[in-house]
């Protein structure tokens, strides 16, 4: 059973997928970056300077509201943090249109790949020839 569970583990897939895990979380980090730090403040400017992450609603009968989602949580309020998932949407979106440029350019390249990989048979060997011909000489004989 060890046996076949380290044959299993080592197979060239299953370390391909953990490399491809391993560097898909590295490129999560990127694009949430990408979407708090680069994205989104331009919005949240455009939309008066408010940052984006930190619309909620409180869900609390409460006169008095918290100034943030962290506020909120540290206060114990329950809170339906719309923001931050419209940041998650737009991540997705980002993450999901990168992936698809590389599978694009992926199947592109396959596709030059195996167009340059059909060479023309080749003549076959002088002594296939001279075989085939004594074969077929053999036939007419008989």
């Amino acid at each position: 059973m060890l046996k076949e569970f380290r044959e299993f583990a080592l197979k060239g897939n299953v370390l391909d997928m953990a490399v491809g895990i391993i560097i898909g979380a590295a490129f999560t980090t990127i694009v949430q970056s990408l979407v708090n730090d680069v994205i989104m403040p331009p919005i949240g400017a455009i939309m008066g300077g408010v940052d984006f992450s930190d619309y909620f609603i409180a869900l609390t009968l409460a006169e008095t509201a918290p100034a943030s989602v962290e506020a909120a949580k540290a206060a114990g309020v329950p809170v339906l943090a719309y923001g931050r998932f419209i940041n998650a949407i737009i991540q997705f979106t980002i993450v999901a249109f990168a992936l698809f440029l590389v599978i694009k350019q992926m199947n592109a390249l396959k596709a030059r790949i195996a167009k340059g990989e059909a060479p023309a048979p080749s003549a076959p060997p002088r002594q296939e020839v001279l075989l085939e011909e004594i074969r077929d000489a053999i036939k007419a004989r008989g």
